[in-house]
């Protein structure tokens, strides 16, 4: 919920942040080498960002937190989404292998039925 320093993301090879960019500046600070950041608009990431700075007041009683969840409309915008490129493609490609599963599974079904 702070300033990150220079070369953020350099070696990230899994895992996501969720990073509070209010100046805009992010990207100048980041290594792009690796991750791709983009805007935090998927109903699920929103969601969980919002429960993870809810428990982090909790825990903590972060004024900071506190500010950014009574101003939540506002603030979650200011978010970033940083993901090694490579993990989203491992993402994806075992998504596909669920559904590729999943559909096996069906049609086997049918068949024995």
């Amino acid at each position: 919920l702070g300033s990150t320093g220079y070369n953020f993301a350099a070696g990230m090879s899994g895992g996501i942040a969720y990073v509070l960019d209010r100046n805009q500046l992010f990207d100048t600070r980041c290594n792009l080498e690796m991750v791709d950041v983009e805007q935090v608009v998927d109903r699920d990431d929103i969601e969980f960002l919002h429960g993870c700075i809810t428990r982090h007041f909790e825990y903590t009683g972060s004024s900071n937190a506190k500010h950014i969840l009574d101003f939540w409309e506002e603030s979650f915008p200011l978010f970033v989404k940083v993901m090694p490129i490579d993990y989203r493609a491992a993402l994806e490609w075992i998504r596909e292998s669920e559904n590729k599963e999943s559909e096996n599974v069906a049609m086997t079904e049918e068949v024995f039925s």
